[in-house]
């Protein structure tokens, strides 16, 4: 019984539709390690990205450097620098234009290019989040299809015999068990992954609101002062 009841030897032993059921997902579980490791590293990344640029900010360098160097490396700049470069890129376009001295406008169109430049950001750092909250919500259901299936064939086959033993059932139920225990491998993970990533969007979020209404007021200060010759002529 032991022979038998061994995981292997019960996952050979089940039906073809069960058996389709667990290689489901097996599937599913591993393409849901592979995102969880891939967000991880890319949440670690963002992160380093957005505090160095912080530093960078913060620690005295002119806007007008900072926005060379993130235009000269556009490619590998974080987030948080994009947002810059995107505002930054909105008000030197209008202080070239006839609104020069329209500080408001000025400043609208950039929070706007900003904002959306936040936008497309949060979007992209969200890839896969929305794959880990269907393999949470759907695996268990997939895995009780197939414990149900499974149950079914066995006591199906359990209807010829003469006389039924715990020793005859326990291997048709237990084959059929296991599809719920790989749902639940596959779908606790996800679950867990999920609720951890989106605790730290939301603090990137958060952490990139702050910048932006930050720099928002130091890049009015400016315009301010760059429009005030030109409202004086």
């Amino acid at each position: 019984m032991n022979q038998d009841l061994d995981i292997f030897q019960l996952v050979a032993h089940a039906s073809l539709v069960v058996q389709a059921v667990l290689a489901l997902l097996v599937l599913i579980s591993v393409m849901s390690w592979a995102a969880i490791f891939r967000k991880l590293i890319n949440l670690h990344r963002i992160k380093q990205q957005n505090d160095a640029f912080t530093k960078e900010f913060w620690a005295g360098s002119s806007l007008e450097e900072l926005y060379n160097t993130a235009q000269q490396r556009s490619q590998n700049c974080g987030p948080m620098e994009r947002i810059f470069a995107s505002g930054m890129r909105e008000v030197r376009k209008e202080m070239r234009e006839r609104r020069v001295a329209e500080v408001g406008t000025v400043m609208d169109s950039a929070r706007r290019a900003m904002r959306a430049s936040l936008q497309r950001e949060m979007d992209a750092v969200e890839t896969n989040l929305s794959f880990l909250a269907s393999v949470g919500s759907v695996s268990p259901y997939l895995g009780l299809f197939g414990t149900v299936w499974g149950i079914m064939h066995a006591f199906t086959g359990l209807a010829a015999l003469q006389q039924v033993t715990l020793a005859t059932v326990a291997p048709g139920i237990a084959e059929a068990l296991v599809a719920t225990a790989i749902g639940l491998f596959a779908a606790i993970p996800a679950v867990v992954a999920y609720n951890r990533f989106a605790r730290d969007l939301d603090r990137i979020g958060i952490q990139q609101e702050t910048f932006m209404e930050e720099f928002s007021n130091i890049l009015q200060r400016k315009v301010s002062t760059l429009a005030a010759p030109a409202a004086g002529r």
